[in-house]
C-alpha cells in the first residue's frame, strides 16, 4: 500500500508538469515540479539535450508561448518504477496550442511520450531529468 501511496505522489508532479505549463504557473513549476538543476532533453523537437536551471525552463517556455491563447495537455499511460528514493517514469502525452488570430489554422497538436527521472527530497518528488520524444505533430505548426 505504501508504494501505492509513492506512485500517486510521483504521478502528482507529472500532472503538475502538466497543468502548470498550461495555466503557466512559472513559480509552482520552477519550485514545484523540478529540482534546481535538470538534465533536460528536447532534441526530437530539435532543442538539444543540456543541463539547465529549472529557473531557464520556464523562462524559455514562458517565452515560447507569447501569443498562444490556450495551452492544453493531457498525460496518462503513467509507466512507474520506483527504487528508493528515486523513479523513473515514462508517460504519453498531447499538447494542443490555440492562437484565435492565426489565419492558416488556429491549432497545432504535438503528439509524443516522456522519459522522466525524479529523486526524492525533502520538500516531496522533484524531477530531475526530463526527456521529450515527439512522435508526430500537426496542425498549423507556426500558428500563423
Amino acid at each position: 500500500m505504501k508504494s501505492l501511496a509513492i506512485r500517486e505522489q510521483i504521478v502528482e508532479v507529472i500532472n503538475k508538469l502538466f497543468v502548470y505549463t498550461d495555466f503557466q504557473e512559472w513559480d509552482k513549476l520552477q519550485h514545484e515540479v523540478f529540482t534546481d538543476q535538470v538534465l533536460f532533453d528536447m532534441s526530437s523537437f530539435g532543442g538539444e539535450k543540456m543541463n539547465i536551471t529549472s529557473k531557464n525552463i520556464c523562462q524559455i517556455w514562458k517565452d515560447g508561448f507569447v501569443g498562444i491563447d490556450a495551452i492544453n495537455h493531457l498525460g496518462g499511460n503513467y509507466l512507474i518504477e520506483i527504487k528508493e528514493n528515486a523513479a523513473d517514469a515514462f508517460a504519453y502525452a498531447t499538447a494542443t496550442h490555440y492562437k484565435k488570430s492565426a489565419t492558416k489554422g488556429h491549432t497545432r497538436e504535438f503528439v509524443g511520450t516522456y522519459n522522466l527521472h525524479l529523486v526524492k527530497k525533502e520538500v516531496g518528488w522533484r524531477i530531475d531529468q526530463f526527456k521529450y520524444n515527439l512522435k508526430y505533430s500537426n496542425g498549423n505548426l507556426d500558428l500563423t
